[in-house]
């Protein structure tokens, strides 16, 4: 080998090694600027998000700031994310809608474009009807529209919404998915809807329904998650009343594809300081969620196995792009 070959590789290994050195040093200063996180919808997500951002900015060198980009059920700020740098300066407050954004062809690529962080948090759907039609726990329910063979009117928020695809699951559990008609009324109109009689169920999260079934004026027959949620204490899951479903709303964050290791730990980190804060805990029973940490393994897992579940559901619906 020729002395200049000799030094031409030499050089060369120098500058990949410093290069590497530079690399690295700048993984371990992260974050050397603000972090952007990009909020998807408003409502309860858009509020865990603000006292998230708030609590993780306390716990990294630099603040985490909030944007909100909405539109399209969750596709315009996964659109804008998935296309940043794999550097950790710009996350998602992401939730299921990854999934069925993706399968309702909402968004041309799906979960494995972007690299978990952690699971922040749960919202465990409720089943409420009206008070007066004396039903108190889905068997009721079942009884009488399998009796009547009448059609029940099902609140939605709207077409292939998250409260769209678990009534869907739901009533199908239930055997009477045939006698369902789907009404949409937008978000927040539940309780509304169903006082006025324009509809004879619906399935929201249960903060909004909470004061009406003190009041007497709703019954909440279930919740749709495998645990019992701390603001409605004395509703029993669907699977405690024998119907095999377990369905609830994650939120989490993530960040395009790609991005280092390290950066995601340290991500990760400042998110279960968050979580387990006395704040967040606190705030979760006037806000209506639950704080419920994954780390980025066992929350990326967790990711895969819905959107088995959701392709598969929105493929028996018609609605899988």
């Amino acid at each position: 080998m020729t002395p200049t070959k000799t030094l031409r590789r030499a050089t060369t290994g120098l500058l990949a090694a410093a290069a590497m050195t530079v690399a690295g040093a700048a993984q371990a200063d992260y974050p050397e600027r603000p972090v952007e996180m990009t909020i998807l919808f408003g409502g309860t997500a858009n509020s865990i998000a603000q006292l998230l951002t708030d609590l993780m900015s306390q716990e990294m060198d630099q603040p985490v700031v909030p944007v909100s980009r909405t539109g399209g059920g969750g596709a315009v700020g996964y659109s804008y994310v998935v296309n940043t740098p794999a550097d950790g300066y710009n996350i998602v407050w992401n939730s299921n809608s990854i999934n069925t954004g993706n399968h309702m062809g909402r968004i041309d690529f799906n979960y494995e474009s972007f690299a978990p962080i952690a699971r922040v948090s749960t919202e465990i759907p409720a089943l409420a009807v009206n008070a007066e039609t004396g039903w108190e726990d889905l068997d009721d329910m079942v009884s009488a529209v399998q009796e009547s063979g009448d059609m029940l009117r099902v609140g939605i928020s709207g077409r292939g919404s998250f409260t769209h695809l678990t009534s869907a699951a739901l009533f199908d559990a239930l055997g009477i998915g045939d006698q369902v008609a789907y009404i949409a009324y937008g978000d927040g109109r539940a309780p509304v809807e169903l006082l006025a009689g324009r509809i004879d169920a619906a399935i929201q999260w249960p903060g909004q329904f909470a004061s009406y079934a003190e009041a007497g004026d709703l019954n909440v027959l279930a919740v749709t998650g495998d645990t019992r949620v701390n603001v409605l204490p004395d509703v029993a899951t669907a699977m405690e009343q024998g119907y095999d479903v377990n369905i609830s709303m994650w939120r989490g964050l993530a960040a395009p594809a790609g991005t280092p290791d390290d950066v995601v730990a340290a991500l990760q980190a400042a998110a279960e300081a968050a979580v387990m804060s006395d704040t967040f805990q606190e705030a979760s029973d006037n806000i209506g969620f639950t704080p419920a940490f994954l780390p980025s393994d066992e929350f990326g897992a967790l990711i895969a196995e819905d959107d088995a579940f959701y392709g598969a559901l929105l493929n028996d619906l018609g609605m899988a792009q």
